[in-house]
């Protein structure tokens, strides 16, 4: 799937309920079940970030290490 967005949102949405289900103590073989693919979906979610997000801000310059556009320079 080359849709961040949607990777990004499902993983989101999957952790919070997670949570959620942890702290109402839900069936403890579902809460495990859930917990042993959420590395997975991490993974998923960081690798479809990183192949296919695109970066709209300003190139670093010559000797520029960090690219803080929040931050004005003195």
């Amino acid at each position: 799937m080359k849709n961040y967005k949607f990777s990004t949102v499902f993983v989101t949405l999957y952790l919070i309920v997670y949570t959620i289900m942890l702290r109402l103590e839900v069936s403890l073989s579902v809460s495990l079940f859930m917990f042993s693919i959420s590395p997975i979906l991490v993974i998923w979610m960081a690798y479809t970030i990183v192949r296919y997000a695109s970066y709209n801000g300003r190139e670093l310059k010559e000797n520029e290490e960090y690219g803080y556009q929040d931050k004005t320079i003195c």
